[in-house]
């Protein structure tokens, strides 16, 4: 279907004897940020792995941007972008040779301009001429995300973004990750936070023991759970919240 930017039936891949999808099925509608919902070991990685062309299933299928992962690996690697679980950035190049490069390796035109679009979007100019060695971890993910999105690609990948970041820096990578929705770009996300795919994903998927055992909106989702167990209280702020509140308090002094 035109409007769906992911499409998969019945995939399955296995490792040895040890069977890690055992037939997974979803759609990805174009523009929406779509969260898939794991525990370490779930197979999450190798969904993205097989959708970006990494590795092959061993059966079913999976179309990406119209194009099938196996038959047409590289139009399909033409129209996506990934973005792994650590930053690939390059810390002894300054954050503006840092996405340079990637331009140049693109043959876009004018790559300097590139490279000046992105790191305005992404708020990082006042640190563009710094190595990125000296850039915090959500500065870093920020610089990692605007490499990936050299070239205007409509899909992005990204495999457990905010992993290994504090607070400060999954707040700035959420507000990215919602912007780059905003403008139109499809966003598959993987996380083991249950916080994060409630603040950014359209559509969320579930993934345990190699099936998707639930999908929908967070609405939907909610729906799920028996009704006999939801309890009313008064909502409590999260250690995140209390944490974010302190350190706000300490700088407006």
């Amino acid at each position: 279907m035109l409007n769906q930017a992911i499409q998969v039936k019945g995939l399955q891949k296995s490792y040895t004897k040890l069977q890690v999808l055992k037939g997974v099925d979803f759609e990805v509608e174009r523009g929406n940020i779509f969260a898939l919902l794991g525990s370490n070991g779930a197979g999450k990685t190798t969904i993205i792995k097989i959708l970006t062309t990494l590795i092959k299933q061993d059966s079913g299928s999976a179309t990406v941007n119209g194009f099938d992962v196996a038959s047409k690996p590289d139009s399909v690697r033409q129209s996506i972008s990934l973005t792994g679980q650590f930053a690939a950035v390059d810390e002894i190049l300054t954050g503006r040779e840092n996405l340079i490069m990637i331009a140049k390796l693109r043959h876009l035109n004018n790559p300097r301009q590139v490279a000046d679009d992105l790191l305005n979007r992404f708020g990082l100019s006042d640190a563009a001429e710094r190595r990125v060695a000296t850039y915090s971890g959500g500065m870093r993910r920020r610089l990692d995300i605007a490499m990936s999105l050299v070239g205007k690609p409509p899909l992005i990948f990204l495999d457990e973004p905010t992993t290994g970041l504090d607070p400060e820096g999954r707040i700035e990578v959420w507000k990215t990750v919602k912007e780059l929705a905003n403008n139109g770009t499809t966003v598959f996300l993987t996380t083991q936070y249950m916080e994060e795919a409630e603040q950014l994903a359209d559509r969320i998927a579930i993934l345990h023991e190699g099936k998707i055992i639930a999908v929908g909106t967070l609405a939907e989702l909610k729906k799920l759970f028996p009704p006999a167990k939801v309890e009313y209280v008064e909502k409590q702020p999260s250690l995140e919240e209390i944490f974010l509140a302190i350190i706000g308090k300490k700088e407006g002094k």
